[in-house]
């Protein structure tokens, strides 16, 4: 079981359009500063991502998504929860899909984990969120501005992890608040190139549903834009994802100080990271000395000279 790697981030902006959309961006979201300070201070290299992809927002995979979801897995309550919101979504988009350069245990671990995620934010100043895990699959989040929700992993295993998030907004732009829900189906795969390296890959379908009609208008009529900074947050905390690995890779013993210094991680959580930044250095070294190995010309045998007489 697991709870989504990521935060609720404030989009920046001056329309009640955009604090609905905080609820679209509850599940991995983060921002080019959180990914740049975090190359700077480790000099490891950004993962690839297109910043010109787009996610989509089709009735036909809408229907494709609740088609596929293991409903025969799920308890009744979860079923009736998933169902109520992502037959009657206000918005529904799917992210555009990455595929990053990352290790998979470090990439479950951080997805299980987003309490990670939020303190290497806070410890370098770019982030005002605040996360509290209330119970093992559930976590508490508010970002400061108004913001705040209740995310449950209501399903999870390596490849699927279907989320339930109920929210409201309080803040500077509306007269009341805003209250909504929301479903995030996050799908992932694995592959290993020849190198030993592991590409994640990882789609996200969100299903957002507001109980205000005004809100549920506005947010309609803004849902294009509402969906092209969804697809940014993704895109940029893909690449931060991609970024922490490679700095596991590369450099181990500043990765495990960050760990212990995390606010928001319970010590047990901070252990787990620090275990797992080991071992994704330890294979990286395996990798490269049988690389060295597979590199060097094979000995061969040489014959014994004859015995002169």
């Amino acid at each position: 079981m697991t709870v989504p790697g990521g935060s609720i981030q404030r989009i920046v902006g001056g329309r009640c359009a955009l604090a609905a959309a905080l609820l679209l961006t509850l599940v991995f979201s983060t921002s080019t500063a959180s990914a740049q300070g975090l190359l700077d201070r480790f000099g490891a290299g950004i993962g690839n991502s297109d910043d010109g992809q787009s996610g989509t927002a089709s009735i036909e995979r809408r229907r494709e998504v609740l088609a596929s979801l293991p409903m025969q897995r799920l308890t009744a309550d979860a079923q009736q929860r998933i169902l109520s919101i992502a037959n009657s979504p206000t918005i529904f988009r799917q992210l555009p899909t990455q595929a990053i350069s990352c290790d998979r245990d470090l990439f479950l671990l951080i997805a299980r984990n987003p309490e990670i995620l939020v303190g290497m934010w806070d410890v370098m100043g770019v982030t005002q969120v605040t996360t509290k895990r209330i119970a093992p699959y559930q976590l508490d989040a508010s970002d400061g501005s108004g913001t705040h929700c209740i995310v449950d992993l209501v399903y999870g295993d390596p490849n699927i992890h279907i989320y339930v998030a109920d929210g409201s907004y309080d803040g500077k732009l509306v007269a009341s608040p805003i209250k909504g829900r929301g479903v995030f189906v996050f799908r992932s795969s694995y592959a290993t190139s020849a190198n030993g390296q592991t590409t994640v890959t990882g789609t996200l379908d969100c299903f957002v549903q507001l109980d205000s009609l005004g809100a549920d208008l506005i947010a309609r009529t803004f849902s294009g834009f509402i969906g092209r900074s969804a697809d940014s947050n993704f895109i940029e905390t893909a690449r931060f994802l991609s970024q922490i690995s490679a700095a596991a890779q590369q450099n181990p013993h500043s990765m495990i100080d960050l760990a212990h210094r995390l606010p928001q991680v319970p010590r047990q959580t901070k252990q787990q990271f620090v275990e797992v930044v080991k071992n994704v250095n330890r294979r990286q070294l395996e990798r490269q000395q049988e690389l060295v190995q597979s590199s060097r010309p094979p000995r061969t045998a040489v014959a014994p000279l004859a015995e002169h007489r």
